[in-house]
């Protein structure tokens, strides 16, 4: 499109380009590409993926210096025809790039008295900044896409509902006979062929005490004694002492326990999908502290699911002090925050 543009405004009807002139364009953007593709990591100091320097070297490395030797060459090529000065023309255009060029289309059609060399090729040269732009704009901010429907194309699917809760057993049946007055009256006609026998228990008259006994007491107790006294006026017996309190195995952190203190604590890797995606938050996790201070249990409570598998990675590393309840050391059921942040 832009060759035929050329040749129709073109004295001669010829193309000003030939094919040596399109050869060197794309040559020095092959050469930009290049330079971008293995300069740009140097420069900037900082690791990229193939795809974002495939990407930028096209954008920022090809196309321009294309586009710069595609305008160099024809000014060069129809300058000399119609006898212009071709070294000015050619720094006009390098130093002002787009701009030079349009001034040059302009001068020439002014000089031929063919305007189609200007309108034609500046029309399309405009048609083309402004889709490129339009096309362009969205590559290099990603910051202005839409971000809910990213996220929603990002988030894992719901669970399954729970199934249904099984019915309720039946109550076992009772079944209850009723017997009259005039069946307990009767008498039996059939004689059982055995006979349970039942002993009574002997009564005991060693002791006069009390049933389960009282605090300071004689074994047996004694007749005539004092309840809670004891033999030869030795004095109220002492209490019992109280009972030892119980040292909880798990307890949580909050109230009146202090967080467990973190000696050992590498943070996680940033995801490249997610960096790539720009996606960022906070990954809350609840663990289970040992009583050597290491991660026994990870569960997850919220985040993002691109996030939380580095999160569960870097956390089952990290170390705690133990943590004493009375002297003793005790698991801890605790909530941990990571965050994951990208800088401009």
């Amino acid at each position: 499109m832009f060759e035929q543009t050329l040749v129709e405004s073109s004295d001669e009807r010829a193309p000003v380009l030939n094919a040596v002139l399109w050869t060197i364009s794309a040559a020095c953007g092959v050469a930009g590409f290049l330079l971008w593709y293995f300069l740009i990591s140097l420069i900037l100091g900082r690791p990229m993926s193939n795809v974002q320097l495939s990407i930028q070297s096209l954008l920022y490395g090809a196309v321009p210096l294309f586009l710069t030797a595609l305008m160099l060459c024809y000014v060069y090529a129809d300058s000399r025809k119609l006898r212009f000065s071709t070294t000015l023309w050619m720094l006009i255009t390098f130093v002002f790039n787009f701009a030079g060029f349009l001034v040059y289309l302009v001068y020439s059609a002014n000089k031929t008295k063919n305007w189609k060399r200007a309108t034609m090729p500046m029309a399309y040269i405009l048609d083309g900044v402004a889709v490129g732009v339009m096309v362009l704009v969205p590559l290099i901010y990603t910051q202005g896409l839409p971000k809910a429907q990213l996220l929603t194309m990002l988030e894992a699917p719901p669970p399954p509902p729970p199934p249904p809760p099984p019915p309720a057993a039946a109550p076992p049946r009772v079944v209850v006979h009723q017997v009259s007055l005039k069946q307990l009256m009767e008498a039996p006609t059939v004689i059982p062929k055995n006979i349970a026998k039942v002993k009574d228990q002997p009564i005991s008259n060693a002791s006069a005490g009390v049933v389960g006994g009282v605090p300071g007491g004689v074994p047996g107790g004694s007749m005539g004694g004092v309840i809670g006294g004891v033999i030869g006026g030795m004095g109220v017996a002492p209490p019992p002492p109280p009972p030892k309190a119980k040292t909880p195995s798990v307890i949580r952190v909050g109230g009146q326990v202090e967080a467990a203190k973190v000696i050992y604590q590498p943070m996680p890797q940033y995801p490249p999908l997610a960096k790539m995606a720009r996606i960022q938050g906070t990954v809350r996790l609840e663990a289970v502290i040992a009583q050597d201070g290491t991660i026994q249990d990870l569960k997850v409570l919220s985040g993002h699911p691109l996030l939380i598998p580095a999160a569960l990675s870097a956390v089952k590393t990290w170390r705690y002090e133990p943590t004493l309840l009375n002297g003793v050391p005790v698991k801890v059921i605790t909530e941990i925050d990571v965050n994951f942040t990208l800088s401009d």
